[in-house]
């Protein structure tokens, strides 16, 4: 027993490095089992031929129980039912100690984890209630009971969780047919518990995807900077995005295809920039608002060679953000 107590004493000081996920309250349910031991005691009986004081050893036994309880994520209440039987080296008849004791324990208990985020966590708790000895006789005594605990528990996951704990448990004197004694044991028990949680979230909405800012493309016929009707019609839809955005800003990028120098490119979609522009102020835009760039060759919209004339790439995009 003592070094059962001990090895419970070590893992409660190792360091735990995991984290479990986030616990939530619940109600659970479980089911324990391990060894008990009866302490030694003398039962004073007043049956033949054992008068007077019995002294009692008993041997190593086992205890069996189940619990439900509800987890409020660091103290949590419980019923537990235990059963502990100890085989007795004297048999008294019609009594509790004839061979063996048995004993049935109805708890309530109440319970605190200290660390019930972490995949190990230290416990302590304490319990009272009522204890049937030798319940399984038309003689049995009903007793006061109550019992502590210290134990180690590790949440496998937010649901399932196994518990290893040490516990004294005593009620007062029982007396059987004219047998009474102390009641004293020391238990070690292994617990499986399942937690009826809340439902797991759903997964969050997919990040939104971004919105281009609205843009307007204008083209222009080769070597010119003036504008066409349709280019007019298209810097007016220009202009009534803008409004519409109350405060915003425009840029109005200028560019060429690859026929001619570059240097002459580069300042015709300058020219081709500006035209928009002016057109967009006549529209109602602020100058102010707008922003000229102008590109040359770079930006082709269309992929082509040296000294090619392509339409799509004599442009201006306008672009309101």
């Amino acid at each position: 027993m003592k070094k059962a107590l001990v090895a419970a004493a070590a893992l409660m000081v190792l360091p735990v490095a995991a984290q479990a996920q986030s616990p939530a309250p619940g109600v659970y349910i479980g089911a324990e089992g391990g060894l008990n031991w009866l302490l030694n005691f003398s039962a004073n009986t007043n049956l033949a031929p054992n008068f007077g004081s019995v002294s009692v050893t008993p041997q190593t036994g086992w205890a069996v129980g189940g619990v439900i309880g509800y987890d409020f994520v660091g103290p949590r209440v419980e019923i537990e039912g235990v059963y502990r039987q100890n085989q007795v080296n004297i048999g008294v008849p019609r009594t509790a100690i004839n061979n063996q004791v048995g004993q049935l324990g109805i708890m309530a208990n109440l319970l605190y984890d200290f660390m019930p985020a972490s995949v190990i966590t230290p416990y302590i708790g304490a319990g009272a209630g009522i204890g049937f000895v030798d319940s399984n006789s038309s003689l049995g005594s009903t007793v006061f009971a109550y019992q502590g605990i210290i134990g180690l528990g590790w949440n496998v996951d937010t649901n399932f969780r196994v518990n290893l704990d040490g516990r004294y448990y005593g009620t007062s004197n029982p007396t059987v047919n004219g047998a009474s004694w102390t009641n004293n044991n020391f238990s070690v028990m292994l617990g499986l518990q399942l937690k009826f949680g809340p439902p797991a979230p759903p997964p969050p909405p997919p990040p939104a995807a971004a919105v281009a800012p609205p843009s307007f493309m204008v083209f222009f016929d080769w070597d010119r900077s003036n504008l066409s009707a349709q280019a007019l019609n298209t810097i007016k839809q220009a202009a009534a995005a803008f409004k519409s955005k109350g405060n915003a800003r425009i840029t109005a990028t200028g560019h060429t295809d690859t026929s001619g120098p570059e240097a002459y490119n580069m300042a015709l979609s300058l020219r081709r920039a500006n035209a928009v522009k002016d057109a967009l102020v006549r529209d109602g835009v602020p100058a102010t608002a707008i922003t000229v760039i102008g590109r040359g060759e770079q930006g082709l919209l269309v992929q082509t060679g040296d000294g090619v004339r392509e339409p799509q790439n004599r442009r201006v995009e306008i672009v309101i953000q």
